[in-house]
């Protein structure tokens, strides 16, 4: 891999050339995704959904990311990260990108999977395809289910523009003609109610065949004269305006953390604007008008060749009726040593089970936590919480431990990004439930994922728990890889006790036995073994570095990792998403290589492994991804595995990922990404298929 132009082995190691920017890291991950809606060894309804995602992605990136660039440019409050990148030249830099790839996403869709899908039966019809009986059912549909709940608005002095809530579908419509009260003014906004579907299925009565659905913007548009009765609709165009969806609180200033974010929560429908989308058939003036409305200029505009709000199209993916348009579906495995014991808690006592999600079921997450509800000899759970959903299988055990009289604590992060509605709901069930309910620490997220069960055996008083990756999440865990560990190991639960105790009363951070947390040992740790590496490669010793992480930002870390690399140690890097970290720089990087898996299951597991040749080879779990606010201003756990059994397992599992050609993506040093593909004498290796097909059924014994 040879950069566009190696850099000396002199070059200082914070030189702004080293790094590349966040965002526009984030972007070639989106980017990424938006790729496999090309790739024909994927079932079609699947390519139709990473297409989708990636218009969910990129709503989340203006929201957030783009948001916080302009506000720093608006209140002349730059951050200046380690790659120089000013925020007024990365929006330029976003502006361009995003431009080429949303005009290249509707390309991908308009003529590729739409044709693809009307051969496979499914079709979106559009008004000049209207049989006389479909017209004659969209006029009944409208006049029964939309006309009713839609409210046009007209605008003049004293109607003047409406605030448009974030994301939400509307309509500029164009009139002619005087009301009933003699104005004239020519223009109504028209919001599309988020009550109604935006795709409606076409009764098959009255189709040819297949699976067929009108849009409601395409009833809307035959339809919208009758929404202005006496006046004459010149024209109708949709639009979208996307808003900065980031809460703003400040800490400080919190007295009532959940009733400051109930506030939050209404604001952020209404943040100022930072995209908008349109019809690209609307004329030039009314997009000018829209513009001004929104205060919006030219590199913010996004006219887009079909539906302004692609994501609400994810419904079709999950059609049951085409299965061979779908993956094939798996039963996620239970390892034996659950099978074999009737008790749970035995069989954690007996040994340590690790498990893989989305390949290993999640139901004995739950049902730990489900039968220590329910066990007359448990005392005690506590749990942390940052996405789990309020009616989840994990809340309702937690609800029936409480009301069963155990004492049950749960530390739930208010704060988890677009779960904060969720987590406030979830929060005043477990407190009507008798749960004491913590809402973590002001000024750090609280992130690790983590539950610790107190049981009495023969008058002593046992710890168990559970320590993971991912979520409390059993949908996540059915699409995203993480790893479980179920342990009664004495050391690492009362390192958790410990913990635990940090987050709901107060004192010192306390020494822990094996496991490490940040804000307070993690990074310190990290740096150190990645030293360690560093010494043992200068003294000729054999030396390797894998991580697996979601993203790597951190810059201290990158100059960490790169005296590493410059000392000869070998850095597998396996990130996600987000990597600012600039690979095979010559005399900086060369020992350095960054992929990315991008398949079927979002890759969202964090590992950390050391060789540590003279000692114990070090293979680490964790909550935190390489990014200065995991190790800085969130509460993480990382924890070891001590079995050699398991460390031999998951470092085969990484392997499969370093030895991935056809869904492994490689970071080049100039920021873009490059596929692999199997040479002439491999053989095709995918990760997660090989993973799939080692972790899934074969280990059920029936």
């Amino acid at each position: 891999m040879q950069p566009d132009s190696p850099a000396p082995a002199s070059i200082a190691l914070d030189d702004s050339s080293l790094y590349i920017n966040r965002e526009l890291s984030q972007l070639q991950f989106n980017i990424r995704v938006l790729e496999q809606a090309l790739d024909e060894s994927v079932p079609l309804l699947e390519r139709l959904k990473f297409l989708l995602i990636f218009s969910s992605n990129m709503d989340e990136f203006f929201e957030i990311r783009v948001a916080g660039l302009k506000r720093q440019v608006a209140y002349s409050r730059p951050r200046i990260d380690a790659d120089g990148i000013q925020p007024q030249q990365a929006l330029a830099r976003i502006a361009e990108i995003v431009h080429e790839q949303v005009e290249r996403q509707y390309h991908i869709l308009n003529q590729t999977l739409l044709p693809a899908l009307a051969e496979e039966g499914i079709r979106f019809v559009r008004r000049r395809y209207w049989t006389p009986a479909i017209r004659n059912w969209v006029a009944e549909f409208f006049n029964a289910e939309v006309a009713p709940v839609v409210t046009p608005i007209g605008l003049d002095s004293a109607h003047p523009f409406p605030l448009l809530a974030n994301k939400s579908l509307n309509f500029i419509v164009e009139l002619e003609g005087v009301d009933a009260f003699g104005r004239d003014s020519g223009l109504a906004i028209l919001p599309a109610p988020r009550s109604l579907p935006r795709l409606i299925r076409i009764p098959d009565e009255l189709t040819s065949g297949g699976v067929q659905h009108v849009f409601l913007s395409s009833m809307i548009h035959a339809h919208a004269d009758d929404l202005f009765h006496g006046m004459s609709v010149k024209s109708c165009y949709q639009f979208r305006l996307t808003r900065n969806a980031d809460l703003s609180m400040e800490v400080d200033d919190v007295a009532d953390l959940a009733s400051a974010l109930r506030g939050e929560l209404y604001a952020r429908r209404f943040g100022d604007a930072v995209r908008l989308e349109v019809a690209d058939n609307c004329p030039p003036h009314l997009v000018e008008y829209l513009l001004q409305q929104f205060n919006l200029g030219p590199d913010e505009l996004y006219l887009v060749n079909g539906p302004v709000n692609l994501t609400r199209l994810f419904a079709i993916t999950e059609l049951t009726s085409h299965p061979h348009l779908r993956f094939v579906p798996f039963t996620p495995a239970i390892p034996k040593a659950l099978l074999k014991s009737e008790s749970l808690f035995q069989a954690i006592a007996r040994q340590d089970v690790l498990l893989y999600h989305p390949y290993e079921s999640f139901t004995p997450v739950i049902d730990f936590l489900r039968r220590a509800a329910q066990d007359p000899a448990v005392l005690a759970i506590k749990q942390t919480l940052y996405r789990s959903g309020a009616d989840s299988e994990i809340v309702d055990a937690l609800v029936e431990a409480a009301r069963n009289g155990k004492e049950v604590t749960v530390v739930i992060e208010l704060r988890a990004r677009f779960d904060e509605e969720s987590n406030l709901a979830l929060a005043s069930r477990l407190q009507a439930a008798g749960a004491v309910v913590i809402y973590g620490m002001l000024g750090f997220k609280t992130h690790a994922k983590l539950a610790l069960v107190l049981r009495r055996e023969q008058d002593t008083l046992v710890r168990y728990a559970h320590l993971g990756t991912g979520n409390y999440h059993a949908g996540n865990a059915r699409l995203y890889t993480d790893y479980s560990l179920l342990t009664g190991n004495r050391e690492l639960c009362e390192d958790i006790s410990s913990l635990f105790n940090q987050l709901v009363g107060m004192g010192k951070a306390k020494a822990m036995h094996c496991m490490l947390h940040a804000p307070f040992t993690l990074r310190h740790a990290l740096n150190e073994m990645i030293i360690q590496e560093e010494s043992n490669a200068l003294a000729g010793l054999p030396s390797h570095i894998v991580i697996k992480v979601n993203a790597l930002t951190d810059d201290k870390i990158i100059r960490a990792l790169y005296r590493a690399s410059q000392a000869g140690v070998r850095i597998d890097l396996i990130v996600r998403g987000m990597c600012c970290l600039r690979p095979g720089i010559s005399g900086i990087s060369d020992n350095i290589q960054v992929r990315s898996i991008i398949g079927r299951q979002l890759e969202h597991s964090r590992v950390y492994y050391f060789l540590n040749s003279g000692g114990e080879e070090k293979l680490f779990l964790a909550s935190a991804d390489w990014m200065e606010r995991n190790l800085d201003k969130r509460i993480e756990a990382c924890f070891p595995l001590t079995d050699a059994k398991m460390i031999r397992r998951v470092k085969k599992e990484l392997g499969q990922y370093l030895r991935d050609n056809t869904h492994a993506w490689l970071l080049q040093s100039d920021g873009s990404y490059v596929r692999l593909q199997p040479q002439p004498d491999e053989k095709p290796c995918h990760a997660q298929q090989r993973l799939q097909d080692k972790l899934g059924l074969p280990l059920i014994e029936t």
